[in-house]
């Protein structure tokens, strides 16, 4: 909402030394986002006036039309003779009155103007647009072409009021009223204590049976519709300068003079209007839910094919205009063929709810959507239909219908009970009952009782519904800046749970090894699934739709944390980082096929365990789950050494790190699961309760899935699920065994067949070497027919032994190492190279 400080001043008696700055934290202090404050024409400097237009010279020769011309700017020049112009411009005449600025000025932008010879003439001044003076768009393009009755030689910065101050205010949806002067100066009249000079406070003549007739079929959906008619209108008049300033200024571009009405009334009031031709509308007006199949043509000129919800305008012929939101080109008030002598007002109150749906559904946002979705005030209907028709009496010569409408729903003034005291606990500072009733008493409020106060919110303040509403009133208008400082306490006994605390040893793991953690919307379409490659049957592509959307292209709640980290890596690696490794954890979404619907818990009390229980059990099933992703450089190269590309036993071994953090045992196996690479796919298992459960896969991505999400080549990425990991694991994370004996180390090179995993002779070797063994690594995998024979390969391990209470003989440890051989022998045919 754009509030230029000149127009605020009319209804609120602001110290005159007042800037737009001290207003702006006036404001923010009262809770408003002021976020900047516009100096119009701060910069600018006269002389700037109004000239006559007396001769033009068309000029031949160039590659643009060029004319001189000769323009009357009375004793502003200090001669009192013509001023010789040269202009580009073709849309001004001879006689036009126009805004000459004069050499010596300076126009926004720090443009200094001064005589000077082009063309072949010498220009002493310009003849200026609306967008060298900063105006804004006006409609037009061209020279600013004034009424005739300004005098030549007056100040055009006055009357065109190009110096003043605008704030740019953020309203939040809670403060729907302050789209409006009316709104935003009630909080500068309260901010500097000083009276509120209320637009609204108007004489409106009481309802009668002679207004155009109403018919409201849906009292839920427009509870209140009051027209006016005005007729004899001078279909040539023009919204004076005033009027159209006051609308540039506000961000909006002057029309026609009943539509510019319209919309300043809106501005000054916060109640949208629309003005119909009164010739074009076929009998009574009525408002309804659209019916399935209607169509409608708005003023964009789109034809729109309406919903059932739709809350629409009509006559006989049916839809002239889409409630609250846009009218219809059908009943447009014509201001190119200036034809509009009459017409009428329409000011009504609708359903927010349905008006936000309806324009979300269209995508049409308009002035009178955002207002209307954010709360209206209701009681403002009849008080803005007849300052519309004052304006309208007044600008345009017309005369006032004496038919009033108005078609209201019963309702009743909204309470709310709070006890005195309610603000004084919610704040922790002791403001006392008066404090509390004059703040409630400034914002609009009835209020009567002593110790428990039965409080009447005003028609404008529809997000007022609770105690605790009014607590916030009243400690912003206190000043937020004077609440203490206080830390919460905690209840003893309360920490962080299992589940926590290995979400936060997996991230600080995960963090220690090189990744970066990439948090991502839970959003995806069935898109994501076709680019991971996924069966048509992949119990992955079963989602968790939901009612509203973000984006209709990602409608559904995530099943995997792949195709949101992908893309992060892929938007990293387009931006110039190549080489990278991401990490998320987070929950999934798997649907369990119930479709329960949970009623709704209570406010005021404790949910009960069946009622929670109860509303879990609607739930879809969210298991927590990290995942990585790698690509680039895993170790980068340097005087050092040379570097090494990540591939997929880094994701393995990112694995390995979670379950490590978890202390759960992790299996793994070679798999084929998409969107991994057949060849290069480990599924990760852990033993829960005896039993071997897959808990997630890792490798390098399928060469197709990487081009289709145009990612870098090789590509790894592991996910795996953190639910499981915790019960598989033992739950409490023991420091490492510290002995101060020293270690004795063997080395065995195994030969098996190419197709034995080597964690499988790993695993026969740990076991078979019993409780001395404290580490064992691979560290060497080699191959060759002619020393090995075919189809074998030879495993090296380093076998590191050690006891806690004594050194180890070499007999021991020689021991140990021949069992753990002889164990690896016969579970997996292995046997000792050389």
């Amino acid at each position: 909402m754009r509030v230029p400080l000149s127009w605020l001043r009319e209804y609120v008696d602001l110290p005159a030394t007042e800037t737009g700055r001290d207003v702006q934290a006036k404001l923010i202090s009262a809770g408003l986002e002021v976020e900047t404050v516009e100096q119009l024409g701060a910069d600018l400097k006269g002389p700037l006036v109004v000239g006559q237009v007396l001769t033009i010279e068309e000029l031949e020769g160039f590659k643009k039309p060029i004319r001189f011309c000769t323009v009357d700017v009375g004793r502003a020049n200090g001669t009192g003779e013509p001023q010789e112009i040269v202009c580009g411009a073709r849309n001004f005449s001879v006689g036009d009155k126009v805004v000459v600025v004069l050499p010596g000025a300076t126009l926004p932008g720090g443009f200094s103007i001064s005589a000077r010879k082009t063309y072949g003439k010498t220009s002493h001044g310009m003849i200026c647009s609306a967008e060298e003076l900063g105006m804004g768009d006006d409609g037009t393009h061209g020279i600013i072409v004034l009424p005739p009755e300004h005098e030549v030689g007056t100040d055009a910065i006055e009357l065109l009021q190009l110096v003043d101050e605008v704030l740019d205010i953020a309203v939040t949806p809670d403060r729907g009223y302050c789209l409006s002067l009316r709104g935003v100066a009630r909080e500068a009249a309260i901010a500097y204590g000083r009276p509120l000079l209320d637009p609204a406070l108007l004489d409106v003549p009481a309802p009668n049976a002679y207004g155009h007739p109403v018919k409201v079929s849906d009292p839920f959906g427009c509870d209140r519709f009051t027209a006016r008619t005005v007729t004899g209108l001078d279909p040539e008049a023009r919204s004076p300068i005033w009027l159209q300033r006051r609308l540039q200024k506000a961000g909006m571009r002057p029309i026609s003079l009943a539509v510019d009405i319209t919309n300043y009334v809106m501005l000054e009031l916060g109640q949208p209007l629309h003005a119909y031709d009164r010739t074009r509308v076929q009998g009574a007006i009525g408002v309804r839910r659209a019916e399935r199949g209607e169509q409608l043509t708005t003023l964009d000129g789109v034809t729109r094919t309406l919903s059932t919800e739709d809350l629409v305008i009509t006559d006989e012929r049916g839809p002239i205009g889409l409630a609250g939101v846009m009218g219809g080109a059908n009943t447009e008030i014509d201001d190119t063929e200036g034809t509009t002598t009459e017409v009428v007002i329409e000011a009504a109150h609708f359903d927010p709810v349905a008006i936000a749906r309806t324009a979300r559904r269209h995508k049409l946002s308009s002035e009178a959507s955002r207002r209307f979705e954010r709360g209206v005030d209701p009681q403002a209907a009849s008080a803005a239909a007849q300052r519309t028709v004052d304006l309208l009496v007044l600008l345009a010569g017309g005369t006032a219908d004496a038919g009033v409408t108005e078609v209201v729903a019963p309702s009743a003034p909204r309470t709310i009970t709070i006890p005195a005291d309610h603000p004084d606990k919610v704040a922790g500072v002791s403001y006392g009952r008066e404090t509390v009733v004059r703040r409630l008493q400034q914002i609009g409020c009835d209020v009567y009782g002593a110790d428990e106060l039965i409080v009447t919110v005003p028609s404008w303040r529809s997000d007022l519904t609770d105690p605790n509403d009014l607590a916030e009133e009243v400690i912003r208008l206190e000043g937020y800046e004077n609440l203490p400082s206080t830390l919460p306490r905690p209840l003893p006994g309360h920490g962080l749970t299992d589940r926590q605390r290995l979400h936060r040893r997996v991230g600080r793991a995960l963090a220690g090894a090189g990744y970066v953690e990439a948090l991502n919307y839970p959003f995806l379409g069935q898109a994501a699934f076709d680019q991971l490659g996924l069966d048509a049957d992949d119990p992955r592509r079963t989602v968790v739709t939901l009612v509203n959307p973000l984006s209709d292209e990602e409608p559904a709640l995530r099943t995997t944390l792949l195709p949101g980290l992908l893309g992060a890596l892929r938007r990293n690696d387009g931006r110039g980082g190549h080489d990278l490794a991401l990490f998320e954890t987070g929950l999934v979404f798997r649907p369990t096929g119930r479709k329960e619907i949970p009623a709704r818990l209570p406010a005021d009390r404790k949910p009960t365990p069946e009622q929670l229980a109860a509303l879990d059990a609607a739930l879809p099933h969210q298991p927590r789950r990290v995942a990585v992703v790698l690509a680039g450089a895993r170790e980068q190269a340097g005087w050092w050494g040379k570097g090494r590309s990540s591939d997929w036993a880094d994701a393995v071994e990112a694995a390995r790190t979670v379950a490590r953090e978890a202390g759960a045992e992790l299996i793994v196996r070679a798999d084929q699961h998409a969107p991994w690479h057949p060849g290069r796919c480990a599924a990760l298992y852990v033993r829960v309760d005896g039993e071997e459960v897959l808990a997630g896969h890792a490798g390098e991505l399928h060469p197709r899935v990487v081009k289709a999400m145009h990612l870098p080549e090789r590509t790894c990425a592991m996910e795996i699920e953190l639910d499981l990991l915790e019960q598989a694991g033992d739950g409490i994370v023991r420091a490492p065994r510290i002995s101060s004996f020293p270690v004795a180390t063997q080395d065995v090179a195994l030969v098996v067949d190419k197709p034995v995993p080597a964690a499988e002779v790993e695993a026969a070797l740990r076991e078979g070497a019993g409780e001395l063994l404290e580490a064992i690594r691979l560290f060497d995998v080699y191959e060759n027919a002619e020393q090995l024979g075919d189809g074998r390969k030879s495993l090296a391990y380093a076998l590191r032994f050690r006891a806690p209470d004594r050194t180890l003989t070499v007999d021991e440890a020689s021991a140990a190492r021949d069992a753990a051989v002889a164990l690896a022998a016969e579970r997996t045919g292995a046997a000792l190279r050389g």
